[in-house]
């Protein structure tokens, strides 16, 4: 055990006597008593260091914080006996501890914080737009060359993406169609029967279900589930360097990664909205036997003569972009996840609010598309 006293002397001075070793081990039992006499005021302190025959960084470090705290006190410090090595030890010590302490965090402007910020926004967004252009041109490309040799296509990985994304989806898909449309048919209920209208709740539910709600229930239910899933899945590969690895051995990434995830909820999702059309009018019926007293065999014979065929074609037609949405959205996502774990969790995120967010846009602009054509 290293030896070390202090000496408090008259006229403030203080006297330090070191013995032996300084270095992280002592430090630690002597380091209360060069706390409490850092907190008093002297002015003069005399640190003796002919005895002292080892110093090591951390001894250094205590040396070069004591005395630069006395001189931040205006007292004198007045090291003696100690060796050039020890010395140019310390002294690095000390700058390093300048450093350290003249480092300020720099005050934000209130003007200028949000232009930066607003700069730094767009210059991100537009990087990503065009890591997005980078990304699609090279989806379409692999698309086609996947036409050309149809044997390099993962036809037992599609199936499984379908089975995954649709068929596993299908409970959830239900028990969200069934509600909605158990809830629009309630509230038309009561209105309806107002005026004496009960009979016209068929030609609402099932116009609505099938052309627009069915649909649209089932693609945001696809986004939050299969998005999410996409993006986790690529970015933990990409996190792990198991995409590296396919490339250093001629796989491209978009052939086994991508490619099987858009045409499984291509081809999925259409039959995930048919679904989603007959539990959603089903739910509908039910209301309108309790509510109305519109028998099962009523609301089907109403639906057949006022509902063309048409309303149903609209919806599946919009399935197959919904899935092309949100297949590129979510892999396009996890292809843009960094190192860290905690990219995931953000790019997941974002995926999911990317997916459902253009899904609504692309409905919305489809509806009014075949609106104004008069379909």
């Amino acid at each position: 055990m290293s030896s070390f006293s202090i000496t408090e002397e008259a006229d403030k001075q203080c006297s330090i006597k070191i013995y032996d070793k300084l270095d992280k081990n002592s430090i630690k039992s002597i380091y209360p008593k060069i706390k409490k006499i850092k907190n008093k005021k002297f002015m003069l302190l005399k640190i003796d260091c002919f005895d002292m025959i080892s110093l090591d960084y951390a001894g250094a470090l205590l040396l070069a914080d004591l005395s630069a705290t006395f001189c931040e006190n205006r007292a004198s410090v007045v090291i003696t006996g100690m060796s050039a090595d020890f010395k140019s030890m310390m002294l690095f010590a000390r700058k390093n501890l300048r450093q350290k302490s003249n480092i300020k965090e720099p005050k934000e402007n209130i003007f200028v914080s949000p232009i930066i910020k607003t700069g730094k926004y767009f210059v991100d967004s537009f990087d990503s737009f065009l890591f997005f252009l980078s990304f699609l041109g090279e989806t379409v490309l692999q698309f086609f060359r996947v036409l050309v040799h149809p044997w390099q296509f993962r036809y037992k990985a599609t199936a499984a993406h379908i089975e995954r994304s649709g068929a596993q989806a299908l409970p959830i898909v239900a028990l969200t169609s069934f509600l909605v449309g158990l809830v629009i048919a309630y509230q038309s209920a009561e209105q309806l029967a107002k005026f004496g209208a009960n009979i016209f709740i068929v030609d609402m539910i099932s116009i609505s279900m099938f052309r627009e709600l069915a649909p649209l229930i089932a693609a945001i239910v696809i986004a939050g589930r299969s998005a999410s899933a996409y993006a986790a899945e690529i970015g933990t590969m990409k996190i792990t360097e198991e995409i590296d690895a396919m490339r250093s051995m001629g796989f491209n990434p978009i052939v086994y990664l991508v490619l099987p995830r858009i045409f499984a909820l291509v081809i999925a999702m259409p039959l995930i909205v048919f679904f989603a059309d007959i539990v959603g009018v089903f739910g509908g019926m039910i209301v309108s036997k309790t509510s109305l007293g519109i028998s099962y065999s009523e609301f089907i014979q109403r639906g057949r003569d006022v509902v063309a065929l048409k309303h149903i074609l609209i919806g599946l037609f919009k399935a197959p972009f919904f899935g092309l949405l949100i297949a590129t959205i979510g892999c396009f996502r996890g292809f843009q996840v960094t190192g860290s774990t905690e990219s995931i969790g953000k790019y997941t995120t974002i995926s999911v609010v990317n997916a459902i967010f253009w899904v609504i846009a692309c409905n919305a602009l489809i509806s009014v598309v075949l609106t104004e054509i008069g379909i």
